[in-house]
């Protein structure tokens, strides 16, 4: 059995949960020669530093991504584009150039243009999180798993495509390949419509006059709990999946407040039969995620209060 790594260095620009968690799993399953990270601020690279994560540490992309054979864009999807005019000349031929963002469209519109030839564009996104963030927030098994998606363009290089398929595996995670619009469209209603959802209704807690702050924290029952762990996710991160995933979420948008209509007028004139039918397929929804092992039916849904 070879003992070579997967890939002899590998660049994570980026180091927050996705990216300390790569980075704790390639440790794990011994992927990676040499892990080097980067981050924008100085008080980023001293924790990253301080908590371990990475072989090398940078505050400058050049030198993050020189000889890197897998270079991961593992920040928000917004910065990609400057991320991208920085790192092109230094990129390594025969590179892989992939990311971990939500949204896979202005990974073709912000940053193929920018990469020399040679170097293979192939956008990935674990879906797997918390609302933690910080390169303390990494744990090893953040993917065991969970599906990771790939959105290679038609003219991919096959063996570049296999080659991040088989890392993500060995991160632990289902691999299924799929377009990058579609990939946006499933996303905007299976993530990025809840997010929007979970933000709005807090906020709307917030502002309620006959409400107080102190009553709706100190009587918060299960629903409305879960919305705030939702709405505690990275705002600089959520900003910029709504707006470089707008189309789609405004589709989706449109369809949820059809529905949300549809059920208001059920309230409203008492048909009940409306609300049961309703509840009925959600739950059946709800039983099928337990079943195919993406969430726990455990009390807390099996969150670790550490990791949840």
């Amino acid at each position: 059995m070879s003992t070579a790594p997967h890939f002899d260095r590998v660049a994570l620009v980026g180091v927050g949960l996705i990216g300390s968690s790569m980075a704790h799993g390639m440790r794990r399953a011994r992927l990676a020669g040499h892990i080097a990270g980067y981050a924008h601020t100085p008080e980023i690279v001293e924790r990253a530093k301080k908590a371990g994560i990475v072989d090398s540490m940078h505050d400058d992309l050049a030198s993050c991504v020189k000889d890197a054979d897998l270079v991961v864009l593992a920040a928000p999807v917004g910065a990609f584009a400057d991320i991208a005019k920085v790192i092109a000349p230094h990129l390594k031929p025969g590179a892989i150039v992939s990311d971990t963002g939500s949204v896979k469209g202005v990974m073709f519109r912000d940053v193929a243009p920018l990469l020399p030839k040679g170097v293979h564009l192939i956008p990935a996104h674990p879906i797997a999180g918390t609302e933690q963030s910080g390169p303390e927030a990494g744990f090893a098994e953040l993917f065991d798993g969970r599906w990771c998606i790939l959105t290679p363009a038609a003219d991919a290089d096959p063996a570049a495509v296999e080659k991040l398929k088989s890392f993500w595996e060995k991160l632990g995670s289902q691999v299924e390949v799929m377009d990058a619009k579609h990939h946006d469209l499933v996303l905007a209603i299976t993530s990025h419509l809840p997010h929007l959802i979970a933000y709005n209704i807090v906020g709307t807690a917030n502002h309620l006059e006959q409400v107080t702050n102190g009553e709706v924290i100190k009587y918060s029952a299960g629903g409305f709990r879960d919305f705030t762990r939702i709405a505690a996710s990275d705002p600089t991160m959520w900003r910029d999946v709504f707006l470089n995933n707008r189309e789609a979420v405004l589709e989706m948008l449109g369809r949820f407040s059809e529905d949300l209509t549809d059920l208001q007028r059920a309230i409203r004139y008492g048909d009940g039969d409306f609300l049961f039918d309703l509840f009925t397929r959600t739950r059946a929804i709800r039983r099928s995620i337990v079943n195919a092992g993406q969430d726990s039916a455990a009390p807390n849904f099996g969150r670790n209060k550490d990791k949840s």
